[in-house]
């Protein structure tokens, strides 16, 4: 059996699988490995290419996602498939330094660390040739994650990482988010006990082949698992996200209404109909990309998924109103507690029924 899965988590990833499997292959002469490519059903064909490699070298296997995305559940499944007592979790794109595994595997197995992570920001690390945004942006993220962290890692960002599969099982038991890019993090964040770990040096490279991919995305989701965290998960993740992207909603409904009110001279009725119906169109675009990325609904499926979220979200403001009615007037309660117990429960009722039938799980095939 191998001593070591490297898990590597793929998306559109075609022109750089082979090349990993020689460089780890290289590196790791002499141990006995296995590799697991997770990958999302990519469209340029990442998954065919790693069953033929796997025709020709019986330490490859491939698991094909469909209907599921994130980098992070990728890793997590990788994990879950493996039998090997270490795993390590490399990027497909080439960035990470592939060299470093075998002593990684040394330390882990010395049985006094859980955890060695490949680091950019520890003596001899570096960043490579990042721009001075993504740089910042990098620092950043890195200090906000001190908000959950339970150690004291240089680089909790990093995506180059090895751990031992029973304190990995530990953490995915505990409750990982699988929210996102930052899997060490969720990790460190949710495991039970401390992690022992250790970090070593390396000099980030540039990608050899594919594109990037880093988008406006990548800072939501870190935003939604740190609040995740912080909030111990007593709170659905996709809810949270969901109010966040109700609180915008607000702000574009008064923008919308002064503007046709005021601006305009709109009787107040048609200027609240007419906010009501861009804020709900606002959210239910936001959610579809952001709440529900991995979900997302195209073509008819989005005009269909619209129908249903202005409809459930009419009766969500139907039952809020309601609510905070019946408890100013009935119950004789303070007028803010009323309208806050009306917006949580049209909240819940729009977070509920838009899950069930405006984001349909999708189906397998």
């Amino acid at each position: 059996m191998p001593q070591l899965s490297v898990i590597v988590p793929t998306f559109n990833e075609i022109g750089n699988v082979v090349e990993l499997r020689d460089r780890v292959a290289k590196a790791l002469d002499g141990i006995d490995w296995e590799m697991i490519y997770v990958d999302d059903n990519s469209p340029d064909g990442t998954a065919q290419a790693v069953r033929d490699m796997a025709q020709q070298d019986r330490r490859v296997r491939c698991i094909q996602r469909i209907g599921r995305r994130g980098l992070s559940t990728a890793c997590i499944e990788g994990m879950l498939a493996s039998s090997a007592p270490v795993v390590a979790v490399i990027d497909a794109d080439l960035q990470h330094d592939e060299r470093l595994l075998p002593k990684m595997l040394e330390l882990i197995q010395g049985g006094e660390l859980d955890v060695v992570v490949g680091s950019r920001y520890v003596e001899s690390g570096g960043i490579g040739t990042w721009d001075e945004s993504r740089a910042a942006f990098s620092r950043w993220a890195t200090r906000l994650s001190r908000v959950v962290l339970k150690a004291d890692l240089q680089d909790p960002m990093s995506g180059f990482f090895m751990i031992r599969r029973d304190a990995a099982v530990d953490c995915i038991k505990a409750g990982v988010s699988g929210v996102g890019f930052k899997i060490l993090l969720d990790l460190f964040a949710t495991s039970p006990t401390p992690l022992r770990y250790r970090e070593l040096p390396y000099e980030f490279r540039n990608r050899v082949a594919g594109e990037s991919k880093l988008d406006t995305n990548v800072a939501w989701e870190y935003f939604i698992m740190l609040l995740d965290k912080f909030m111990g998960g007593v709170v659905p993740i996709r809810f949270i996200a969901f109010s966040l992207v109700g609180g915008f909603g607000l702000i574009v409904h008064l923008i919308v209404l002064w503007a046709m009110f005021k601006g305009a001279g709109t009787t107040f009725l048609w200027a609240q109909t007419g906010a009501t119906m861009v804020a709900m169109t606002s959210n239910y675009v936001m959610n579809n990309v952001l709440t529900y990325r991995d979900m997302r609904l195209h073509g008819w499926s989005f005009v269909r998924g619209w129908f249903s979220f202005v409809l459930a979200c009419s009766v969500g403001a139907l039952a809020n109103v309601g609510i905070a009615d019946y408890l100013f007037h009935k119950e004789g309660s303070f007028w803010v507690s009323s309208a806050i117990a009306g917006v949580l429960v049209g909240a819940v009722w729009n977070y509920a029924v838009t899950a069930v039938y405006t984001w349909k799980k999708p189906k397998a095939g």
